[in-house]
């Protein structure tokens, strides 16, 4: 970006970047009153009384859940339009905003562990089996993270609700002060997204009998599947973490950017593939 240009003059950038930040309001505030309701202690059943029994409260879940969804793919996105077009940011400030994205999807990994369905509990105890085989430090780190064998949905719900939204604020914050968002310039999309979740519920998966296999939340497949042939410290840890550092490197005017940028286009190409085959396979 030239010296003195504004993200606002950008119409796509705007566009994408509105709409998530957008999201991510109507996930905030929607979260607020599911929050409400939810008991770390009965995770299941106070998800399923959510819908049930409180007024309104399968509306709310469905906002919480697909707003967050799309916070996440329109980040993507709006990352995907500035990159080419944006040099105003210092390495350090670059480095924060892809950080964001693990700690988004930090963020709906533990949304999906929370309701403690078929799906959520099922990839709670495989990010338990990652993260405990991290050498050294792998016991004391699921203590930190998760712990769900030994402490239930508590650690799990506290990250959700304080730990990781804190540092994603941390990390954007820089970003997010620069680049307000006008909600009056959106209400065709604020509307397209209330009846969205209107009509269509959040899922829920109850436990099944002779269900041998669950699959994962959408971003999670590619690496049940990758789990399936490597060990977990190498799919879980160690390969999610080279996208992240091949991302933070990755600069318009860095060295050695074509071998960095095909590096990432295999990654995703080889994660894809991967996803596609969980589908296929187990679906």
């Amino acid at each position: 970006m030239r010296a003195g240009q504004r993200l606002t003059e950008l119409p796509d950038v705007v566009k994408w970047g509105d709409w998530s930040l957008i999201s991510l309001y109507l996930s905030l505030v929607s979260g607020i009153i599911v929050g409400i309701h939810y008991s770390p202690a009965e995770p299941f059943y106070s998800t399923s009384a959510l819908d049930i029994l409180v007024p309104y409260g399968s509306f709310f879940r469905s906002l919480h859940f697909y707003s967050s969804q799309f916070f996440f793919i329109f980040a993507v996105i709006h990352y995907l339009c500035v990159f080419h077009r944006t040099e105003s940011y210092t390495p350090r400030s670059f480095v924060y905003l892809i950080l964001c994205l693990p700690i988004a999807l930090l963020l709906l990994f533990t949304g999906y562990v929370l309701r403690s369905d078929a799906t959520g509990f099922s990839a709670g105890m495989i990010a338990e089996h990652i993260v405990e085989a991290v050498p050294l430090i792998g016991p004391a780190l699921n203590n930190l993270l998760f712990s769900i064998s030994d402490q239930g949905m508590y650690r799990v719900y506290l990250h959700h609700v304080i730990s990781f939204d804190l540092l994603f604020l941390f990390l954007a914050w820089n970003h997010l002060r620069r680049y307000p968002v006008q909600i009056s310039r959106h209400l065709l999309f604020i509307a397209i997204l209330l009846l969205f979740c209107l009509l269509i519920s959040a899922p829920m998966d109850p436990e099944s009998l002779g269900v041998f296999y669950i699959t994962g939340p959408w971003f999670f497949l590619g690496l049940q599947e990758l789990l399936r042939y490597l060990p977990p410290f190498i799919a879980g840890v160690v390969i999610p973490l080279c996208l992240v550092i091949a991302l933070a490197l990755l600069r318009p005017r860095a060295k050695r950017y074509r071998l960095i940028l095909i590096f990432i286009l295999v990654w995703l190409g080889c994660y894809s593939l991967l996803t596609l085959l969980a589908l296929t396979a187990h679906g």
